[in-house]
């Protein structure tokens, strides 16, 4: 198996388990319906745990483009990997989340609320407000890449580091995930979205692509500049993908600014 596939197979693992548990909690008439948020957490941690115990020796598991991003920037990667990681992801997350609908296939039927069942496959925020809610993102995603290069400082057991991971993916669901689902990760979002799309769900209504963007460039900014912090704080490293990362924070948030102008939709909250 090469770098590529694995990456197709391990986020194609993190959806089916992460989705599922959203499936399992939400659909009418699973034994799961109505648990908890932590069960969720838990579900989505795990996922993740199992799919980089998969594929990790292969291709490090990024299983999401953000980190992928961040671990170019950071040397870990070569540039001309990036491309071919990124797709591979995201093609294992309309796999994954394909699974997930046939696992559950039933119940699509009995649940019928549109948002319910978009909720299995993508994220959405509890109180939308573009500006606030790329922060979010931004800020989870930032957290999780961070974590990810102190964990690689650190000498741990031979086979305990996805399970570390997951213990990291646990903290940002608990703590910070209760604000836009905390996607922090595009294929995790963009995969799934679009199986739903084309999947054919009865009553499923639409697959809120007004939203899509910030699951997607919310992470990408929150990674490049977890890893910038983290090469300007441990390595004494300022280049000008640290510049970059900068800008495209500051770019992402400014579309956010603007995309709250521009919704007429009347969905958007003021932050005060």
């Amino acid at each position: 198996m090469n770098e590529y596939v694995a990456e197709f197979l391990g986020t194609a693992i993190l959806i089916l388990l992460g989705g599922g548990v959203c499936a399992n909690v939400n659909l009418k008439r699973s034994a799961a319906n109505g648990a908890d948020w932590i069960v969720i957490a838990v579900g989505w941690a795990l996922g993740v745990a199992m799919g980089a115990y998969a594929v990790g020796d292969i291709s490090g598991a990024h299983l999401n483009p953000a980190v992928t991003l961040a671990f170019a920037m950071d040397g870990s990667l070569a540039w001309g990997m990036v491309p071919g990681y990124i797709i591979c992801q995201i093609l294992g997350g309309i796999f994954g989340a394909v699974l997930v609908w046939l696992m559950y296939l039933p119940h699509w039927k009995v649940t019928e609320d549109g948002p319910t069942k978009l909720g299995v496959f993508s994220t959405a925020p509890s109180i939308r407000n573009y500006f606030a809610n790329f922060i979010s993102e931004i800020i989870g995603t930032a957290v999780l890449v961070l974590g990810l290069l102190y964990i690689g400082m650190n000498k741990i057991a031979d086979g305990l580091n996805p399970l570390i991971v997951g213990a990291l993916i646990l903290a940002i669901g608990v703590s910070l995930g209760g604000t836009t689902g905390y996607a922090i990760n595009p294929a995790r979002d963009l995969g799934p979205r679009i199986a739903h799309a084309f999947l054919p769900i009865k009553g499923k209504g639409g697959s809120d692509w007004s939203y899509a963007i910030v699951p997607v460039l919310g992470p990408i900014a929150g990674g490049m500049f977890g890893a910038a912090v983290y090469r300007i704080l441990f390595k004494g490293i300022f280049d000008s993908m640290t510049v970059l990362s900068i800008v495209i924070v500051i770019i992402t948030l400014i579309v956010g600014l603007i995309m709250n102008k521009r919704d007429k939709s009347g969905r958007i909250e003021s932050i005060y």
